[in-house]
């Protein structure tokens, strides 16, 4: 075996002793197991599997004593909470996505330089699958998330009385012109849907039965964006457009997803105003719900939502 080869398959310290002439400190985190939901294909949904990192992160040497003083070093915690944060944040479906915003994180670490980042899926199968990535802070483009705030949103529940009535545009209108960035929200049409066995296929079912409406509601006014994603969701509320809120990605997504069934798409909706931290949770035509955020309900006969 070429030196080359066995480079590629050896713990990310050799790695980076290889392809680096500056003579850093290392710090190391071997063969870190920890138990995750993640992955893109339905059968890794509902379930969790083994995950191994293996992280080395560079650090200049300090100057003058150290004196056995834990403030001054970058600690082995940072690595590890830096994994539990991300995996924390939301639910993962690639491994490249989870290594880039692992990195990103530690490189916040005053101390880090350059950090070196495998991980491995250990149960796809006899063998293990992973992924290895190097970043540094030095000009190189970050590949994780950017945590930048976003604007508190006023998220709006319509019931179906209210979708349909004639003062719906005048209602968006209201909405469009008050002081927050602006998330409508809706249920399932007014029809049945789909009945299924399997408690997992109902689930998705009734949240495709709240996206259907969804689209109708978009295709009365142009104005309605249907957006899916908490980072196109991030986006429309810098940007001032009115977004009609797509559940099944953010719900299926969440780490600590909603207690609430699709089928309760008022108790759905609260979750998510939670989630958002919105401003404030505006319901019409249906009684309020219990949530942490300001709430109100008004009847869909009322007109000023001021």
């Amino acid at each position: 075996m070429t030196d080359d080869i066995r480079l590629a398959f050896a713990h990310p310290s050799e790695r980076a002793e290889a392809s680096s002439s500056i003579p850093y400190d290392r710090i190391s985190l071997r063969d870190y197991v920890v138990e995750v939901e993640i992955g893109a294909f339905q059968q890794e949904r509902g379930t969790l599997q083994r995950v191994r990192f293996n992280v080395v992160v560079e650090v200049l040497p300090l100057s003058g004593p150290i004196d056995d003083d834990v403030d001054r070093i970058l600690s082995y915690d940072k690595v590890t909470e830096a994994i539990s944060s991300e995996l924390e944040a939301e639910r993962i479906n690639l491994l490249e996505t989870l290594a880039a915003r692992v990195a990103e994180r530690i490189l916040l670490e005053p101390q880090a330089e350059r950090v070196f980042v495998r991980i491995e899926k250990l149960d796809r199968g006899p063998f293990s699958l992973g992924v290895e990535i190097v970043r540094a802070r030095d000009g190189v483009d970050p590949g994780g998330q950017t945590h930048v705030a976003a604007p508190h949103p006023r998220i709006v529940y319509l019931s179906n009385a209210a979708v349909e009535s004639p003062q719906i545009g005048d209602w968006i209108d209201q909405l469009a012109a008050m002081d927050a960035p602006l998330i409508l929200c809706v249920g399932p049409a007014d029809v049945p849907a789909p009945q299924a066995e399997n408690a997992l296929a109902q689930r998705r079912i009734d949240l495709l039965a709240i996206e259907q409406n969804a689209w109708s509601l978009a295709a009365r006014d142009r104005r309605c964006m249907v957006v899916n994603s908490r980072t196109e969701l991030d986006w429309a509320m810098k940007n001032g457009q009115i977004c009609i809120w797509a559940p099944s990605k953010i719900v299926l997504d969440a780490v600590d997803g909603p207690s609430a069934s699709p089928r309760d798409a008022v108790a759905l909706v609260a979750w998510f105003a939670d989630e958002m931290q919105a401003k404030e949770l505006l319901v019409i035509g249906q009684p309020a719900p219990q949530t942490d955020v300001p709430v109100r309900a008004v009847p869909s006969e009322t007109f000023d939502l001021s």
